[in-house]
């Protein structure tokens, strides 16, 4: 079964519950009611779960919806800073700081009418083209909206052109301990990174800041290519199934991820090698501390076998995601 494995995660082996499914909450829209656009700990919890609690949530899509036709103007429709909407937050009971959520993802469920899917060019967005950051007198791209047909059998971006359904998670994490940051951002709370990986079969561990851990997600999509290159992937309104489980007195700098084959540290910052200095500095540690490596040899050995994802290069933070295939670990 795709689940066996889940016996030997690390979720399994220290979490509260030990993996072991719970109670069952939903968190619609109309439960949700109004959705949140940064992470901080200064909104009331939506919901409050045990350690082990699944919770079916549905979420809206980055646009808000906003977005019904390709003749829709982006710069029309959507109110910037308002996008990436978020449901939550999810309380986790006995959730402190030095803690730990581990939060195994069942399933990402593409939710509303057909097209479902929506993808645009935003002016002054994406990786090849002058933004606010990186200041251009290039005049900007024209806009274009594309709506699409999405279901498990994949994407119909044309009739020759079928993409495989690979849905996940595009903006997930915790509230920071004093801060709000913009739901449009990445950094070490988890966020908007945009990691193809915090898909369906991966927990991702992110380190608690505040009582409760306060737990967002949204911005799903149903397929995105390493980058997010143009800015926007394959927007979708989701039913999203989680169980979130609770690891007591385990904390660490950034956010972490485990699936079947490899574990994975990731890090967001501008430029992009930083980065990436992050993810790997962050699993070159977590190697020594946990899997008794040297952390000299760890460096080394990452050197030959680390293999490194781009998650986003167009957010105001890009984010790298660097992972070992567990068959190292055991030596």
């Amino acid at each position: 079964m795709a689940e066996d494995w889940l016996k030997s995660s690390i979720m399994a082996k220290r979490a509260v519950a030990n993996g072991v499914v719970g109670a069952r909450h939903s968190l619609t829209i109309e439960q949700q009611g109004s959705f949140h656009y940064v992470y901080g700990p200064y909104a009331k919890p939506t919901l409050s779960i045990d350690p082990g609690g699944i919770v079916v949530v549905e979420t809206e899509d980055a646009f808000g919806g906003a977005l019904t036709s390709e003749s829709d103007s982006p710069t029309a429709k959507l109110n910037f800073p308002y996008l990436n909407p978020q449901c939550g937050p999810i309380a986790v009971k006995g959730a402190r700081k030095g803690d730990c959520l581990a939060v195994y993802i069942h399933d990402v469920e593409t939710r509303g009418e057909q097209p479902a899917g929506t993808t645009c060019i935003i002016p002054e967005f994406g990786g090849l083209v002058g933004t606010r950051s990186t200041a251009m007198l290039n005049p900007p791209l024209p806009e274009r909206v594309r709506k699409l047909h999405v279901d498990r059998n994949g994407v119909r971006w044309n009739d020759k052109i079928t993409l495989p359904y690979e849905p996940f998670i595009g903006t997930i994490g915790v509230s920071p301990e004093i801060e709000a940051i913009s739901s449009l951002q990445p950094d070490y709370h988890g966020g908007n990174m945009d990691l193809p990986d915090v898909a369906p079969g991966a927990i991702i561990y992110l380190p608690v800041h505040t009582e409760g851990g306060l737990l967002y997600v949204g911005d799903c999509h149903a397929t995105q290519g390493d980058g997010e290159l143009s800015g926007v992937a394959l927007e979708q309104r989701a039913t999203v199934t989680l169980q979130v489980d609770l690891i007591k007195n385990w904390s660490f700098a950034w956010p972490r991820l485990e699936t079947r084959d490899f574990i994975m540290t990731i890090g967001s910052a501008r430029p992009l090698e930083d980065a990436a200095r992050i993810a790997y500095r962050e699993l070159t540690r977590w190697m020594s501390a946990d899997y008794g490596f040297d952390e000299i040899d760890a460096y080394m050995l990452l050197s030959q076998a680390g293999r490194m994802r781009l998650g986003n290069m167009v957010d105001p933070k890009y984010t790298m995601g660097a992972s070992i295939l567990k068959n190292y670990l055991k030596a």
